[in-house]
């Protein structure tokens, strides 16, 4: 059942706040060596206690079996169905940056990567320094020319960047040229489809872009080539203003998640560094807005890295300042993560995120840890992160009744 068309006509106006609390990649798998997933072997004391008041489940970012994306993962958890705003990841990381796509113009995601004897054997490039990365930006925008294609390469976080194309009739309909496991060549990046000739040549025009880099960085020690995927021009949509009638802000500190809230026109908060800035930022603008997003990136990171003990602290870190979040006394307070990052598989995954809400207007599951199982059991079962944002309206009281 699609809410979104309704939600618009139910919503109420009130001075509830609600806060959204992302551990990117939180959920996870047993880890051999103890059978506990990170969240079960995380000490969490202020998360088991707060899951005892609330409202638990589990939710699949897009659907049973998929894996999602960043970008998917969080669009679902504000409330706007991932399969009908398919939005590349490149938009995400331009905007995140600050940057203008104008009209006709292409984004990209870019990353830094290590290719030896022809293929890729580290798609991060040791996670290089965010100072090499913008030296290199740097040396392409300088070095790097193609006939008919302009474009700007900016500097994102450690080994990720954002790419923006511009040329005559540019298509956004492109593959990725991330092989997105290591041990395989990059991809020639090719038309979604056959036959689409805008989308050829836009496809000619960026692998003679790769072309021209890979020689540029031929002789670097780790990022001697780029992988480009997530290609998107500027997509329409409306913004939660329009669509819930919230005040909404973010409070993120890696581009990317900067370039989701903005595209659904959230204001985008000075973060600062740290998890700690980020609470700080929350407790200073508290009286300034009614929704709050507040998003952590190093649970996903170390998934990522197949570092099950970082990941496990890195909940712990969340844990510790979970009660200057509590002492705020939001209406709601929703814990989850946009998609599962498992240490043991070292990337994202189709298995559902953990989630608590916390609410006086909801039935509390009662369980007595916030892990996958016990969320397993909780009252709210497994649903579509979609619907997540109705259950938090609902709880701070800003829907109507829907028909007599």
């Amino acid at each position: 059942m699609k809410t979104d068309r309704i939600i618009p006509g139910l919503k109420l106006g009130n001075s509830s706040k609600i806060v959204l609390l992302v551990m990117d990649g939180l959920g996870g798998l047993p880890w051999p060596e103890n059978g506990l997933t990170e969240l079960e072997a995380a000490s969490t004391p202020n998360l088991d206690r707060l899951a005892a008041r609330s409202a638990c489940g589990l939710i699949h970012p897009v659907s049973p079996g998929i894996t999602p994306g960043s970008g998917p993962g969080h669009l679902a958890l504000f409330g706007y169905d991932p399969l009908e705003y398919e939005i590349g990841r490149g938009i995400l990381s331009a905007l995140g940056l600050g940057l203008e796509v104008g009209p006709g113009e292409v984004a990209a995601r870019v990353n830094f990567c290590t290719v030896e004897g022809g293929v890729v054997t580290d798609r991060r490039a040791g996670r290089i320094p965010t100072e090499v990365n913008a030296e290199l930006c740097g040396l392409i925008n300088e070095k790097v020319k193609v006939p008919d294609l302009s474009f700007t390469m900016a500097p994102e976080k450690e080994h990720r960047a954002a790419l923006i194309l511009r040329g005559e009739d540019l298509s956004d309909a492109l593959t990725d040229s991330d092989p997105e496991r290591t041990g395989l060549p990059p991809l020639p990046v090719s038309p979604r489809e056959e036959g689409d000739r805008r989308a050829e040549r836009s496809a000619e025009l960026v692998n003679a872009f790769l072309a021209a880099v890979g020689e540029v960085l031929a002789e670097q020690p780790k990022a001697n080539m780029i992988l480009v995927r997530g290609f998107s021009g500027h997509p329409s949509i409306p913004s939660m203003g329009e669509r819930y009638g919230l005040k909404a802000a973010a409070i993120a500190t890696y581009p990317m998640y900067k370039g989701l809230a903005r595209l659904v026109g959230m204001e985008v908060l000075d973060a600062g560094d740290s998890f700690q800035d980020e609470v700080e930022t929350l407790e200073r603008e508290w009286g300034n807005h009614d929704f709050f997003f507040l998003h952590y990136k190093k649970t996903d990171s170390a998934g990522e890295d197949g570092d099950y003990w970082r990941k496990v602290a890195c909940i712990e870190e969340v844990d510790s300042l979970l009660p200057r979040i509590l002492t705020l006394d939001p209406e709601v307070l929703v814990v989850t993560g946009d998609h599962s990052t498992p240490a043991l598989l070292r990337s994202h995954s189709w298995h559902p995120c953990p989630l608590l809400l916390a609410s006086s207007r909801e039935i509390h599951s009662g369980e007595d840890a916030f892990s996958e199982r016990q969320c397993a059991r909780g009252g709210l079962g497994i649903f579509p992160a979609v619907h997540l944002m109705p259950l938090m309206l609902a709880n701070a009281g800003r829907l109507g009744k829907f028909g007599a």
